[in-house]
């Protein structure tokens, strides 16, 4: 039964990890964002950087990501610590 239990908590570890990865594209996001919002003043990289309707889009996307992955993460955490507690048990 521990051996079950373990294994329970491992595959949630990896679920962490894959939205953790999944996340990735909300910080690209956040991180243009904020580069084509405070650091360009016209000039950026990318002519889609100059546009601040874009810009706010992909603020919001990504901050909305991020908060989905956020919320997601917080929950397996406490899934995978009430699985290792059971398995002390």
């Amino acid at each position: 039964m521990r051996r079950n239990q373990s294994e329970t908590a491992e595959d949630i570890q990896k679920k962490i990890t894959l939205v953790a990865l999944a996340e990735t594209p909300g910080f690209i996001l956040v991180g243009l964002g904020i580069y084509a919002k405070f650091a360009t003043n016209g000039d950026a990289f990318h002519p889609l950087l100059n546009d601040p309707d874009v810009v706010n889009i992909m603020l919001g996307v990504g901050i909305g990501i991020m908060a989905v992955c956020a919320f997601t993460i917080l929950r397996l955490s406490a899934k995978r610590s009430k699985s290792l507690k059971q398995s002390k048990d």
